[in-house]
């Protein structure tokens, strides 16, 4: 999975993103390729997606508004 385009980076794995839950309500996330984030919209926050890692950390995630 070396893929990877200047504008969004490198791209995340679709078996992953189906397996990952968000770790704080275990619900589903939603991958939003231009921001690099996974979206958890019922705990309300974006997990940041660093080198195609996800960084599922509450403490490196930002609220959404």
């Amino acid at each position: 999975m070396n893929d990877a385009s200047p504008a969004n980076g490198p791209q995340l794995d679709r078996r992953m993103l189906e397996a990952l839950i968000c770790p704080l309500t275990q619900g589903p996330l939603t991958y939003d390729a231009a921001a690099q984030e996974l979206i958890s919209r019922s705990a309300g926050m974006a997990f940041p997606i660093r080198e195609g890692i996800p960084i599922m950390l509450d403490s490196e995630a930002r609220v959404l508004e």
